[in-house]
Formats: C-alpha cells, structure tokens, sequence
C-alpha cells in the first residue's frame, strides 16, 4: 500500500487547518485552488525544503504611453523608468486646504508639481494596479488615490486627472475635471518619498 493511500485526517488536524487558513486571512477560493492539480506537490518541496518561496518583484515601465480615452490626448506623462512596487513607499499627499475642505484642481496640479524630493505616480501605476488589484492596500477602500504623473486633455481643451478606487466591490479608474473643486480629504495623490 502506497504512503498517499495511508493519510487519514483526523478532526483535530482539520481543525489546525481551519484556523491556519483562518489566521492568514484564506478564503474557500484559495483553498480550492491550492487542492487543485499537483500545487501542493510543489508546496511539500517547500517544506521538505528542495524548493523555496519568493515574493514577485511587480516592475511597473513609468515611461510606456498611458492609457487614454479614443476622446483623449495625454497632456503631460512623467516618468520614472522601471519602477519598482512597493506600498510602503506610497504617501498618500493632502494639501492644507484639502484637509480643511476642498482644494481646485489646477491649484492643487501646482502644489504637487512644486514638492521636490517626491516620485509623483502616474497612470501607468494606476493601470498596473487594477490589472494585479491583490495588491492594493485595503486601506486605500473609501478614498480616490490619484496618480497626478499624468494628466489628460480631451477635445474641448479640458483637463483630467485619473484615479483609482473601490466601487460596487471592485476597484475601477474614474477621473475629475481640474477646473472643478471637490478635492477633497478622500482624494489624496499617489507619492513616493
């Protein structure tokens, strides 16, 4: 008899199991993913250690042509190369008037133009995120992160800017029109120190 027809669970190991998944926030979707194929041939090499685990490196090219609307044209794109994701470098930037009500978006364009020292994110960012959207900081749910390293004009001369947020349980891209307010303290801009 082979060893594979000899493995018998018991309840007490069930239970470990559960609340291992459980402390590591899994899901029934990963589990059933993880009993699938031979994934967990690979994950006994780990653990017999003829095999190791190593997070992805996510390279985002800053400097390839953004998305755009058919209706829009890229007023302006600053680029960076190859920049490596990492949230812990992001700040999430509030001008004053935006932390008391709301700042115009051409005003605030120049706040964020003028502070040396910082990487403004631009669209490219924004895209890669919702094409790996696993890795969007769940504090960012209940704000409007927006990526001011490129701004849009469309065919009546105005101007936009892109952001990334949470809505009906997804995230998705929108944009704001920079001559209108609303700003506002759930509208931070993407930097990095």
């Amino acid at each position: 008899m082979s060893t594979k027809n000899k493995l018998m669970l018991d309840v007490g190991q069930a239970e470990e199991l559960k609340l291992a998944f459980r402390r590591n926030d899994w899901n029934n979707s990963h589990i059933k993913t993880l009993s699938e194929g031979d994934f967990l041939a690979e994950v006994l090499k780990v653990i017999k250690g003829q095999s190791e685990i190593k997070p992805i490196e996510h390279l985002i090219d800053t400097d390839a042509a953004p998305f755009r609307r058919p209706d829009w044209f890229v007023e302006k794109h600053i680029g960076r190369g190859l920049w490596r994701w990492n949230p812990d470098s992001i700040e999430l930037f509030l001008s004053k008037k935006q932390k008391e009500k709301y700042q115009i978006g051409h005003e605030l364009r120049e706040i964020i133009e003028s502070l040396t020292g910082k990487m403004v994110l631009n669209a490219n960012v924004l895209d890669y995120l919702l094409d790996h959207s696993g890795l969007i900081p769940e504090s960012w749910k209940g704000k409007e992160i927006f990526f001011w390293g490129t701004i849009y004009r469309d065919h009546h001369n105005k101007l936009y800017v892109r952001c990334l947020r949470w809505y009906d349980s997804e995230w998705r891209w929108h944009y704001y029109w920079l001559l209108n307010g609303g700003f506002n303290s759930d509208c931070p801009a993407a930097l990095v120190s």
